[in-house]
């Protein structure tokens, strides 16, 4: 089905009927619209401008429970004229909803019957569509998987096949894997899924010069961004925002899915380096303070190699004996913090006793207090690696204890 199917069912009934007709899909984003027929109102028009309407309008919409009716009827919200409704289904599935606008809200029989029939015959065709995309969305993930398999017969195969399917051209040479992770599933797992998922799909819309491809499994996916030029801090910033502000909206209004951020590769062989290295930003995220909600490969220092260690590995790494004797003599749980500020200040004993707010004298003392626990010198530089190195594999190994499964 084309768009234009989809248009003449509008424009017949609007010129049948000598009003503003309307189609949204079920998050009110316009599909579809007549001409005007002097019965517009401001949403109308945004809702043209924009192919949607302001957040608040759609929860006052969706809050009159439009989302289960099975026949027409009218609603009437603050901030808009009011509208006949006529839900678009098709085989008892919602796909989305037929407007016409009255500024008394007043339909005769004729119009309210004229709008159903239109609306069945929309729900036929958005079905269709439907089914389409489910199926071509379906082989795609397929093929990004292989994509990013270990076995580079199946990946080779992937590439011809995603070439085969001619979603971009030649010029597109900047290949950029976005992973997304969702907040950690509950009892209402189900639900949550489904907006995670849409979530996610939503987000592609802010990509509109490119090309984004996306899969997606329970409470994560990963998005293939396919471009011109490496993609910008701002285009990333504007996709993950979306995909927070949508999910909340669908799904749980605290929740907030992180992001990891891989490499950008020249070909499409190369991808998979940029999948592992957004799914190790993403664990970055999920694990670490301070990265924030967008970690990215290349911006994360030495946790870029301690994060390819597996877990276990990780765990038995991170228990450094000259450590664990500062924590047993570390009585006013002061020394481990000084140590971990020395190092993040580069050894500027400055600066780190400013950020502990002491004197730089009382942070000399507190370091001679730990070189004489546990034998190191600070002036060898064998020694500040080894306890800088174990400091960052005690902070992973904590919050992998505090989040089983990451």
């Amino acid at each position: 089905m084309s768009d234009r199917d989809l248009q003449s069912i509008v424009d017949e009934l609007a010129e049948r009927l000598r009003r503003s007709v309307a189609i949204d899909d079920p998050a009110i984003r316009l599909l579809a619209a007549s001409r005007h027929f002097g019965d517009e109102d401001a949403v109308r028009v945004s809702s043209v401008m924009n192919r949607s309407v302001g957040p608040e309008i759609v929860d006052r919409v969706l809050a009159q429970g439009i989302a289960r009716w099975v026949a027409p009827g009218v609603v009437d919200v603050e901030g808009a004229l009011p509208r006949l409704c006529a839900p678009v289904r098709c085989n008892g599935m919602l796909l989305g909803y037929l407007w016409l606008i009255d500024e008394d809200g007043t339909f005769t029989d004729h119009e309210v019957t004229s709008a159903g029939e239109a609306a069945a015959s929309a729900g036929a065709m958005l079905l269709r569509r439907l089914l389409l995309h489910e199926r071509s969305k379906a082989r795609q993930e397929g093929i990004l998987r292989e994509l990013v398999s270990g076995d580079l017969a199946v990946r080779a195969q992937a590439i011809e096949d995603l070439r085969a399917e001619q979603l971009f051209g030649d010029e597109s040479t900047c290949f950029t894997v976005l992973a997304v992770h969702g907040p950690a599933s509950d009892a209402t797992a189900a639900p949550r899924e489904v907006a995670f998922e849409a979530a996610v799909e939503d987000g592609i819309r802010a990509i509109t010069d490119d090309v984004a491809l996306m899969a997606a499994n329970r409470s994560r996916a990963w998005i293939l961004l396919v471009q011109r030029v490496p993609p910008s801090r701002g285009l990333v910033e504007a996709v993950a925002e979306r995909i927070t502000a949508r999910f909340r909206r669908l799904g749980d209004e605290n929740g907030r899915p992180v992001f990891g951020l891989g490499g950008t590769v020249a070909s499409l062989g190369e991808v998979v380096t940029s999948y592992r290295q957004a799914l190790l930003a993403t664990r970055a995220a999920l694990l670490l303070p301070g990265t924030g909600a967008v970690a990215r490969w290349g911006e994360l220092g030495p946790y870029e190699l301690l994060l390819k260690l597996p877990a276990e590995d990780l765990l038995d790494a991170s228990s450094v004996p000259a450590l664990a004797a500062v924590e047993r003599e570390d009585t006013h749980d002061v020394l481990i913090a000084s140590l971990t500020d020395f190092f993040d200040h580069g050894g500027n004993i400055q600066r780190a006793a400013d950020s502990l707010r002491i004197h730089r004298t009382t942070l000399y003392q507190r370091l001679k207090r730990i070189e004489q626990i546990t034998g190191c010198s600070l002036d060898s530089g064998d020694d500040r690696l080894m306890l800088h190195l174990g400091l960052k594999l005690r902070m992973i190994a904590a919050a992998y204890r505090e989040h089983p499964g990451r």
